[in-house]
């Protein structure tokens, strides 16, 4: 039996920490990762990407004088929430990428992912938005997003060579609701709702490393990183105010675990049946992660130790879970 994770969803609120973590992580041995951490090698999935090309495709469609079909505008929230069920089934399809290690090499490049985005959209239940286009329009927009898409490929086929043999799979995402809303969150907030949309290839082996902060934190640290330059980037990339307060004012992790039969696990009822994920908390209340940002020959131990530490506490209080993953 394998000592180290196969799935771990790295979840929290924007802002707090998860792509810090991930970098911090990439610097250690492979040794310090199985040995702290249960980490094998890591190969990162992450949703963010498709919300930056779906609002390049809006900005697009406003430049041709058209309405956007994503977002009320460049700084609301989604026009349909269920696009939250969207980025989760094109996550799954990374996954299958990933597992099968054969990824696509369409002559179109932008096409193949606006055809991506509408099928992932339609098993979330939204219509398709980008296949009815006037075709002299979508040959334009998919001409203007080619840079925007060729990079994403580009990862795709870096994912696919990795595979998944001795590797960890780290699926990173944010979730939540309108700030004062009440819990439950409803479908299709949180991560009640995400996270039952997830495949069962991915829910089987999954744990889950939450990277806790207070909705207020995650607001402070999200407009310090934000880089107006840089809107596409994991690191750097700003999440516009009204999104904050309505989408990630609060999060329904707590309330989960409080309302779970096993302690120190969340239920996600999900294909016919319920899956019980382990869940591991990294406390981050108190800024352990953004001097991370940082040229690592910077890095002071002083910093480096308590980060170390509470990954260790956190990751280690899911090791001694690796071979029980029971569902019901």
């Amino acid at each position: 039996m394998t000592d180290v994770f196969d799935t771990v969803l790295l979840l929290a609120l924007p802002a707090s920490g998860k792509s810090e973590v991930r970098r911090y992580m990439a610097s250690l041995t492979p040794e310090q990762c199985r040995n702290d951490f249960h980490m094998g090698p890591t190969v990162q999935l992450d949703d963010f990407p498709y919300v930056h090309l779906m609002r390049r495709i809006d900005d697009e469609l406003v430049a041709q004088g058209r309405e956007r079909v994503f977002f009320g505008s460049a700084d609301k929230p989604f026009c349909n929430p269920y696009d939250w069920g969207t980025l989760i089934h094109l996550i799954n399809e990374d996954f299958q990428t990933l597992v099968s290690r054969e990824a696509s090499s369409p002559p179109k490049i932008s096409r193949y992912f606006f055809e991506r985005i509408d099928r992932a959209g339609a098993r979330a239940g939204i219509p398709a938005r980008l296949a009815g286009l006037p075709a002299g329009l979508k040959t334009e927009l998919e001409d203007k997003l080619r840079a925007d898409c060729e990079p994403l490929l580009a990862d795709l086929h870096r994912t696919a060579r990795q595979g998944t043999q001795g590797k960890t799979v780290v699926i990173e995402f944010a979730r939540g609701g309108a700030q004062g809303s009440s819990l439950p969150l409803a479908e299709p907030f949180g991560y009640r709702y995400s996270l039952s949309c997830l495949a069962p290839a991915i829910l089987d082996k999954a744990v889950v490393l939450y990277v806790w902060v207070t909705p207020e934190e995650s607001r402070r640290k999200n407009q310090a990183r934000a880089n107006p330059d840089d809107p596409g980037s994991i690191l750097h990339h700003g999440v516009p105010l009204e999104v904050m307060l309505k989408d990630y004012g609060c999060d329904d992790m707590d309330w989960l675990e409080e309302n779970s039969e096993q302690p120190g696990r969340v239920p996600v009822k999900a294909h016919g049946q319920t899956y019980h994920l382990p869940v591991g908390r990294f406390d981050n209340r108190v800024d352990k992660t953004t001097f991370v940002r940082e040229d690592p020959k910077s890095w002071k131990k002083q910093d480096v130790d308590p980060l170390h530490q509470g990954l260790s506490n956190a990751l280690g209080s899911l090791g001694s879970q690796l071979r029980v993953r029971p569902r019901s």
